[in-house]
């Protein structure tokens, strides 16, 4: 809850948490248009770029250690000044996991209204992602701040991976396993909060999942079998399974039964409790999405629902699958589960398919 006096987090902002993101297909034509003309130079030592949709830019420094460079910001998700630090600093360090880096530093970047919030408010929003920052073993460094119409919040993470161990989304291999570590309803959950419809045991989950750092990913980038990483956040599970597809022009293909999905999501749903985020996502990329008709009416809603703070989205061997799984289970993600495949493509580009 805010502090007593100030107002609820949630009612400054249009929107909150990733549900935030600019529709996938209106990003494609700002970057295009971004890019256009005569193009710059790549140097050799820029080994990720903008090229892949990648979670984060990665820069080489030596033979063994390249830079991860990443940022991410947002509106609240909660009305809880402490738990919406928190969850924003987790989501902000997600894409440095995704690249199989480890974090080494982060900057706040902090837009407040300051007319409207105290500075109590604020600095609780701060100390929020101090903690977690401290909980990965780093510090906030240093940031920048403005006065802002809206509140918004976030970090510059910076990590270091070594060249050898990068988890591009682009690499996945035909007959690859896809296992996802934690379980989907993330933005179901927040729209009900934000109607005030949202149980006190389901906000619970909601901190839980959203605060719980994706460390293993670190980890995972020095298995050989692992093939391709990428966290799922705005675009929802068909965006960044998408994202992969198209990155090693394949197939994806998710199986509808094996999807580990947060208790009471599916009754939300049926109660209208959508993020207009959803539909955004949806009306981008459903034309390159093949949905079973078998599937329930609520499933197209799920699977492009927006995931502030999401798990990881993992392509590994059917030989090394079983240790990814084991290695997330003993780091504290029980609903990690493998849900889908990549398969050769079936038409001429990449899509997903969900049966």
């Amino acid at each position: 809850m805010p502090p007593i006096g100030q107002p609820r987090l949630s009612s400054l902002s249009h929107g909150g948490g990733c549900g935030c993101k600019i529709a996938p297909a209106v990003l494609q034509d700002i970057l295009r248009n971004a890019n256009s003309g005569v193009p710059f130079p790549i140097p050799k030592e820029l080994l990720v770029g903008l090229e892949t949709s990648d979670d984060a830019a990665v820069y080489q420094l030596n033979e063994d250690q390249a830079l991860v460079a990443t940022t991410d910001f947002f509106m609240p998700i909660v009305d809880d000044p402490y738990e919406f630090g928190r969850i924003a600093a987790t989501n902000a360090l997600s894409d440095v996991y995704a690249m199989g880096g480890k974090p080494i530093l982060a900057l706040a970047l902090v837009a407040m209204p300051v007319a409207t919030l105290d500075s109590q408010t604020i600095g609780l929003i701060l100390k929020g992602g101090q903690d977690v920052c401290h909980k990965a073993g780093i510090v906030v460094a240093g940031g920048h701040t403005i006065d802002s119409v809206e509140p918004i919040y976030g970090l510059v993470a910076l990590g270091l991976v070594n060249p050898k161990h990068i988890k591009k989304n682009s690499n996945a291999k035909s007959g690859d396993q896809l296992i996802l570590s934690k379980p989907l309803g993330v933005g179901i959950l927040s729209a009900a909060l934000k109607k005030e419809s949202l149980s006190p045991q389901a906000y619970q989950k909601l901190i839980s999942y959203t605060t719980q750092l994706n460390q293993p990913g670190a980890e995972l980038s020095s298995l050989d079998g692992v093939h391709a990483m990428t966290d799922v956040t705005g675009f929802g599970l068909l965006g960044h399974a998408l994202e992969m597809a198209k990155g090693c022009d394949q197939d994806v293909v998710i199986d509808w039964s094996q999807l580990p999905i947060i208790e009471g999501v599916p009754d939300l749903i049926e109660q209208g409790m959508v993020t207009g985020a959803s539909a955004r996502n949806w009306s981008s990329y459903g034309e390159q999405v093949n949905l079973s008709h078998s599937l329930p009416q609520w499933s197209q809603a799920l699977l492009s629902d927006p995931q502030t703070s999401g798990g990881l989205l993992i392509s590994a061997s059917p030989q090394t699958a079983p240790q990814v799984l084991d290695l997330l289970h003993k780091a504290g993600f029980p609903n990690s589960q493998i849900i889908g495949s990549i398969a050769p493509k079936q038409q001429t580009s990449p899509r997903v398919h969900v049966a």
